[in-house]
């Protein structure tokens, strides 16, 4: 099974300061009215709606003002598709960027002989050169995309059932069409279903009626066991991300904007180089913020004083 860079590593954590925290809630201290407005809920998206129409179905099951999903899938893509919720929308931004896995079936236009599909995937992987296709929401120019692996599943004559593990923004659409062109022969894809997104995997999905029924079960009955289960805290969002968890005093200053100096840090992750995205934590694991480091993980360990991580996102809430 292959994996995606983070999950390749574990990060080593680095003590700057010990101290014992007391501030932020638990993830299984989370109630389902806060969940509900501080979470997120991995929906297995069928074939036909958007992923818009999707986060809008989730709005209106369990009756919020607001979700959105994290990475378009197009309408007849299944899988996968994150949908955060309330207050928990600014967590989108931290799996936009995220790897993804996808489970795709190309159908080529001609047979080929095994050597030359091996031949052909293995010159499809690490970076390759991408020309998005017309109907896309960036600007159309070669860009350069990582394919951190790609294995054969299935050959049934023309068919190809693969998987694949790739940077965010590749298309696979054209990955396929791509390596048709390669081949000679030309290809397509006829099914694509995401398997992975981020820290998110196929395991974690819930379909809409699922979660219809979790949250028919604990506004009529009650029973908040299962709308428990399926909406995930905001926490398991940024497990891909490095961490920097922070001292109680500096907990306030944050949630009302001000950034994190350095002496504000308890302890952080291992590998951590400037402008990265990082998630700050309270040391009772607490997901406080979203930051972009300003320093790496040695400077933030040895320097006394100075701007630490420039603070993007607030999310902290009180036990309320």
């Amino acid at each position: 099974m292959g994996d995606l860079p983070f999950e390749k590593t574990e990060k080593q954590i680095l003590i700057r300061s010990e101290s014992i925290g007391e501030i932020g809630l638990a993830q299984n201290e989370r109630s389902a009215e806060q969940l509900l407005d501080h979470g997120i809920v991995i929906i297995d998206k069928p074939s036909g709606p958007s992923s818009h129409e999707v986060s809008s179905f989730v709005q209106k099951i369990i009756k919020i003002d607001k979700a959105g999903h994290t990475g378009t899938l197009d309408p007849g893509v299944t899988g996968v598709l994150p949908v955060a919720l309330g207050k928990g929308t600014k967590i989108v931004q931290a799996l936009l960027n995220s790897g993804k896995e996808y489970i795709a079936l190309m159908h080529l236009h001609d047979e080929v002989t095994p050597r030359q599909l091996k031949d052909a995937f293995k010159k499809f992987k690490g970076k390759i050169k991408q020309f998005p296709p017309q109907k896309s929401a960036v600007k159309r120019r070669w860009r350069y995309r990582s394919v951190y692996y790609v294995e054969v599943l299935e050959v049934d004559g023309k068919d190809v059932l693969f998987k694949i593990g790739c940077e965010a923004g590749t298309y696979i659409r054209k990955y396929i069409h791509d390596m048709g062109e390669h081949l000679g022969v030309g290809a397509h894809m006829q099914e694509l279903r995401r398997t992975k997104a981020g820290p998110f995997n196929d395991r974690d999905m819930v379909t809409l009626q699922d979660l219809s029924d979790a949250f028919h079960y604990y506004k009529e009955e009650g029973d908040d066991t299962m709308i428990k289960k399926y909406i995930k805290p905001l926490e398991t969002a940024v497990e891909h991300l490095h961490k920097v968890w922070i001292h109680d005093g500096a907990v306030k200053p944050l949630s009302h904007g001000v950034n994190l100096m350095v002496p504000g840090i308890a302890k952080l992750h291992q590998g951590i180089e400037p402008d990265m995205m990082v998630a700050v934590m309270s040391q009772k694991d607490q997901l406080i913020a979203l930051g972009r480091s300003h320093l790496s993980s040695k400077k933030l360990l040895e320097e006394e004083k100075g701007l630490g991580v420039d603070i993007q996102k607030v999310f902290y809430f009180d036990n309320e």
